[in-house]
């Protein structure tokens, strides 16, 4: 009895070792792996700056477990890119091992040093895996920008931005009071996730219609270039004076433009002539008892497009107000809400207000919104709200407030909008368009795009072709 029960725990044991042992790894070389993708292509990436993670599969579709000897960068330790499989980090990476019918990621990163070219340049590697005396090969690419660089500015002299490189903005950029930042035609402004642009002086913005000035987040590749709040937004502050933005486009931020308190001369804070802005998770543009010009631009699809609140001096010529509910933003809030007053805990306070809206279109669709226009009216401070000639969207007009010869609840007819695709043409070019024609004559002589306006205008940005 006692034999057989030695017997019985020695087959136990070795039953529990076969069990518990690793599968067997095949070398024969007619087991091959396969990838899921024979390219890893990454998007304009900033020198010095670093990637996202793209990444793929190696499937093993055997019925063996397979070794891969190696995995290694061909560029060795010259290459810009690094891998990183099963948790290492590195330029090669030896006895990695798939087994039967599993999968294993590979991830790749590439971070590309400077160099004297101004247009972006391509870099390219290849990852060779080798298993069984089989080799794959992985193609990489990746296009590299130079750029100038700037964390945590401070601008204490007047500055001028030129086209020659994009700059990028990490940690934040702020125009020192009575300091100017002159932004030249074709200049690109690339904002990180932590990076406003905050103006104590003056910032001035001098694109033209053939190179505008663009501010945006710096994360170019697919999966983030179009998301809104992608980088913080643009904040004039209680001592900013005379700004002005011309042939500006200013997309995906948090809130757009922010400007705040009036402006300690006689001149509008901020001037705005041919801007879009688009693409911005909260306001487009917020003024806070401030003073705002704004000709011939396009604020659109923006969580809210403008807010003028707690009174102040602004006039809107011949702008597009549209928003349209999208994968990204959901249009719930109105595309105009303008007040007069602040909630405190001494009670309403109320502030003198002059708001003069002319020729524009406020337009929102596909979301919940049943009036785009609202106005906010309390206490008895001057109260002047005028709206001529415009396009609206509205169940109940506003109180207090002068309309004259508006259109209201008529669709405007935009050339072409695929939410979708993330498509929006906001010219009117479809007939009949009831903003053709509609406009009251301002003097302004061309549109967003430069052509001319005739002596009968058509109401937003866009005249019609």
């Amino acid at each position: 009895m006692k034999r057989l029960l030695i017997l019985l725990a020695s087959c136990y044991g070795l039953f529990i070792h076969l069990g518990c042992s690793k599968e067997s790894l095949t070398e024969d070389p007619g087991a091959r792996l396969s990838l899921s993708v024979d390219t890893l292509r990454f998007d304009t990436v900033f020198t010095t700056a670093g990637s996202i993670t793209q990444g793929l599969k190696i499937f093993n579709r055997n019925n063996r477990g397979i070794r891969i000897n190696q995995v290694q960068l061909a560029g060795a330790n010259a290459s810009f890119f690094a891998l990183n499989a099963d948790g290492i980090s590195a330029q090669q990476i030896n006895g990695l091992e798939i087994a039967a019918g599993d999968s294993l990621y590979l991830f790749a990163t590439v971070t590309i040093q400077p160099n004297a070219q101004q247009l972006p340049f391509l870099v390219r590697d290849s990852i060779s895996i080798q298993y069984n005396n089989n080799e794959l090969w992985i193609q990489l690419e990746a296009y590299g920008q130079n750029a100038h660089f700037i964390r945590d500015g401070v601008l204490k002299q007047n500055t001028r931005f030129t086209a020659d490189l994009p700059y990028v903005i990490l940690g934040g950029l702020r125009v020192d009071t009575a300091v100017t930042l002159t932004i030249d035609p074709g200049s690109r402004i690339y904002l990180h996730a932590d990076a406003p642009l905050i103006v104590d002086g003056s910032l001035e913005v001098n694109g033209t219609r053939t190179d505008s000035v663009v501010f945006r987040g710096d994360r170019l590749d697919a999966e983030y270039r179009d998301l809104p709040a992608s980088w913080p937004g643009i904040y004039f502050r209680s001592t900013s004076v005379n700004n002005k933005l011309k042939y500006a486009r200013v997309l995906n931020a948090y809130q757009a433009i922010v400007v705040d308190q009036p402006a300690s001369n006689v001149n509008p804070k901020l001037i705005l002539e041919e801007c879009i802005i688009d693409n911005v998770y909260d306001n487009g543009i917020t003024a806070i008892n401030s003073s705002v010009q704004a000709t011939n631009c396009q604020i659109s699809n923006c969580g809210l497009n403008i807010l003028l609140a707690n009174g102040g001096n602004y006039a809107f010529t011949h702008c597009t107000v549209a928003s349209y509910s999208s994968l990204f933003l959901v249009h719930k809030k109105p595309v105009l809400l303008v007040s007069n007053w602040d909630s405190t805990q001494q009670g309403i306070l109320s502030y003198p207000l002059q708001a003069v809206f002319t020729n524009n279109i406020f337009w929102g669709d596909n979301g919940t919104v049943e009036n785009e226009v609202v106005v906010s009216q309390r206490g008895n401070t001057t109260f002047q709200v005028a709206f001529r000639n415009n396009l609206y969207k509205a169940v109940r007009d506003p109180v207090s407030t002068v309309f004259t010869n508006n259109i209201k609840n008529q669709d405007p007819l935009f050339d072409s909008i695929q939410v979708s695709a993330r498509f929006f043409d906001f010219r009117l070019n479809k007939n009949p368009s009831p903003a053709i024609n509609k406009g009251l004559n301002t003097g302004l002589a061309t549109d967003l795009e430069g052509k001319p306006r005739d002596a009968e205008p058509d109401l937003g940005s866009f005249e019609k072709d």
